[in-house]
């Protein structure tokens, strides 16, 4: 099983997520993804794996830091501020196969391993 985690070492919810898939004896792919953004067609992806419209996984309060309103944006401009700011990326995501859930919290995950 091919397992990946969009991962923020300094949230301690994304700590906990590593570490329950870790508990469960799967060595996951890490992507910290303030160092190494995804593209646009990454979160894409990640978008459609997670059944959600891209607004869902914004962060709120960052998004308002950075002067973003997304619930104003088209989709594909809310796609594109996640690429180029990528603090705003709701964490953590974590994807197994054609599978993908918000660990928020860190249980989710126990679904898709």
């Amino acid at each position: 099983m091919t397992v990946t985690i969009y991962h923020n070492p300094r949230c301690s919810k994304s700590r906990q997520t590593l570490a329950l898939i870790e508990d469960k004896g799967v060595a996951p792919t890490i992507v910290e993804y303030l160092d190494m953004p995804p593209c646009e067609a990454t979160l894409k992806d990640l978008v459609g794996l997670l059944g959600v419209r891209p607004a869902e996984i914004v962060r709120k309060k960052e998004a308002k830091e950075e002067g973003l309103d997304v619930t104003s944006m088209s989709d594909a401009a809310v796609i594109k501020a996640m690429a180029s700011t990528p603090r705003i990326i709701e964490r953590p995501i974590v994807v197994s196969g054609k599978r993908a859930v918000i660990g928020r919290p860190p249980e989710n995950v126990l679904d898709i391993l």
